[in-house]
């Protein structure tokens, strides 16, 4: 089985990739994955995974037919029964070699692949175009079914899973939070709101710099807000944000810490974290995190938020799992914020409590594989 990433460095397709590669291997496939390369490689590895070198992040059309000839190769001599495309540059290499060699293809929809002009729907269609078509939500099952009526009979819903073992607030050293607090500069008594995600446009910090800026003049100015996340290319962003960090006066309470590379710890160490995309998340990984270790959480009500987060009306107050705001409202953001920063202790723990029922039932990193497996099992019986 051959799963294609552009890159292994942090990320929800990254980490699905390797969630897979441990369940191939688990089960005694051959767990193969071609990407450039990153960070996540040795994790991939530890898991059972096998690293195959492939610039598979190019988007020029020269380097995509060489990656198409190199592809046809690495399926002949590895005897490759299965192509996982995970990101569209790969998924148009991928597309012709498996059509050529009559190789299952699959795909997944990590995103929602923003854009509406006619280039951009024919660019985002491949995504559309597996034999089966992996949706990580109802929502993205919706939108693939919406712009691409044609792949309707190929979706498959299997949602986002985490690693419930990670994320036990039980199982985390306290020596690890307190790490990051120092490394973070956090004084004792000082509370984290974290908004964990790249550092890209439609993540929201300046929605969040905005209500950190109404919080601090309503007087909450025990609080720091980390801004935990890789740059990815976005050099220009960094700039507008530091510059609307200063603009608000908020240089001594927002901070960019960058990629974290302990993200259960982060989260534990959170009095509250927060999703304010501005744009559709078509699963919410962060979301599902937080409700797993069970600090509370205030996300965008976008795309597949109502899926992973229950709030009113959806279900009744008693039943909330965190708080859905309207997209791009720092007003409405900020007033979320400070009714979760201000739950007493037993109102938190039920909501604790709810929260990671909720992740516990529904998106288990377990459950995932097994129905990726399921969803790679009948395409192979349907060929044979």
């Amino acid at each position: 089985m051959l799963q294609i990433v552009p890159e292994l460095n942090s990320g929800g397709a990254e980490q699905a990739t390797i969630d897979i590669a441990a369940a191939l291997a688990a089960v005694g496939a051959r767990p193969l994955v071609a990407s450039a390369g990153g960070r996540l490689v040795s994790e991939l590895q530890a898991n059972g995974g096998i690293w195959q070198p492939f610039p598979a992040q190019s988007k020029n059309p020269l380097a995509m037919l060489r990656n198409q000839r190199r592809l046809a190769e690495l399926i002949r001599a590895e005897g490759v029964s299965l192509v996982h495309a995970r990101s569209r540059a790969p998924a148009w290499v991928a597309y012709g070699v498996t059509r050529r060699t009559k190789t299952p293809f699959v795909t997944t929809f990590h995103g929602a692949y923003s854009g509406s002009s006619t280039f951009k729907l024919r660019y985002n269609s491949i995504m559309a175009k597996g034999d089966c078509v992996i949706a990580n939500s109802a929502f993205t099952a919706a939108h693939i079914a919406r712009l691409y009526p044609f792949a309707s009979e190929h979706i498959r819903i299997v949602e986002r899973g985490i690693d419930l073992r990670a994320f036990n607030p039980g199982d985390i050293d306290p020596a690890r939070v307190q790490t990051l607090r120092q490394a973070w500069q956090i004084a004792p008594g000082e509370r984290i709101v974290l908004l964990a995600a790249r550092l890209a446009p439609r993540k929201g910090h300046k929605i969040l710099i905005e209500a950190a800026q109404q919080l601090l003049a309503e007087g909450v100015s025990d609080t720091k807000f980390i801004f935990a996340g890789d740059e990815q290319g976005h050099a220009a962003y960094l700039k507008e944000l530091d510059a609307a960090i200063a603009k608000a006066g908020l240089a001594g309470f927002v901070r960019r810490t960058g990629h974290c590379s302990d993200m259960p710890a982060a989260i534990l160490a959170a009095a509250l974290v927060v999703v304010p995309s501005t744009e559709p998340e078509t699963f919410g990984r962060v979301a599902a995190e937080a409700q797993a270790i069970g600090t509370p959480l205030v996300m965008t009500d976008l795309g597949a938020a109502p899926e992973v987060v229950l709030a009113p009306p959806q279900v009744p107050e008693e039943e909330r799992t965190g708080w859905r705001v309207p997209p791009g409202d720092a007003r409405a953001l900020s007033g979320a914020m400070r009714v979760a920063l201000e739950l007493g202790a037993t109102a938190r723990d039920a909501l604790s409590a709810r929260a990671r029922a909720h992740v516990l039932q529904r998106f288990s990193v377990a459950r995932m594989q097994a129905e990726t497996l399921a969803a790679y099992a009948a395409l192979l019986a349907g060929q044979s």
